[in-house]
């Protein structure tokens, strides 16, 4: 006795759906570069200002994570800028109603996180030269690197230009780009990318601390 092998067939509608879902991969997995970076001031950069000089007096001292205001409050400040001259201005030469596309606006933002990440990485290589000028290369509680905290906002600045311009470009991107039906799974693309960053940001962090923190060597 055979049995009948039963098959659902798909419809158009959810054929074109698929795909227009599947087109956003591409974008979904770019995007994650900048998730990665987006993760970094709750990761390593908060945990690089535990290990340099915070004081602002003999008996006031910033907390480590305070480093990460540094970026919303540079939002802040950029948002009201973005709208009320940058756009006007694009708009002007492009002749794009939101003055540049959401695509166009994702890469901006993208590239300004490579700024930022190469302008982390100065800062990094500058943080390890003195620990290693003083000695400091192994971290003993209570004792810092004799380097300002300061020189950590630079780059949380840049960080924060590049949220004013990707943050919103994605939410726009994904949202417009699935069907009507689909805006949820829109949104929760967005937030994926977020999500997976984060995790990979701390796997990154994990992996190059074992890489370089063996036989003999410091991270």
């Amino acid at each position: 006795m055979t049995r009948k092998k039963t098959a659902k067939v798909c419809s158009l509608r959810e054929v074109k759906e698929a795909k227009a879902v599947l087109r956003l991969v591409p974008v979904w997995t770019t995007c994650l570069i900048y998730a990665i970076v987006f993760a970094k001031p709750t990761t390593f950069l908060t945990r690089q200002a535990t290990t340099m000089d915070r004081s602002v007096s003999a008996d006031l001292e910033f907390p480590a994570a305070s480093v990460q205001l540094s970026v919303p409050a540079t939002v802040a400040v950029l948002v009201p800028f973005y709208d009320r001259v940058f756009v006007p201005v694009a708009r002007d030469l492009t002749g794009e109603p939101s003055g540049i596309t959401m695509l166009q606006r994702i890469g901006t933002g993208l590239f300004l996180s490579f700024l930022s990440m190469a302008v982390a990485a100065l800062v990094e290589m500058k943080r390890l030269k003195n620990a290693q000028q003083y000695g400091l290369l192994v971290d003993t509680p209570g004792v810092t690197i004799p380097m300002s905290f300061w020189w950590l906002i630079p780059q949380n600045v840049l960080l924060g230009a590049a949220d004013v311009f990707t943050m919103i470009g994605m939410q726009e991107f994904f949202y417009d780009q699935v069907p009507g039906e689909l805006r949820s799974l829109g949104l929760a693309l967005f937030l994926s990318i977020i999500g997976v960053g984060s995790f990979l940001s701390s796997f990154l962090i994990s992996i190059i601390e074992k890489a370089t923190g063996g036989d003999g060597h410091h991270s």
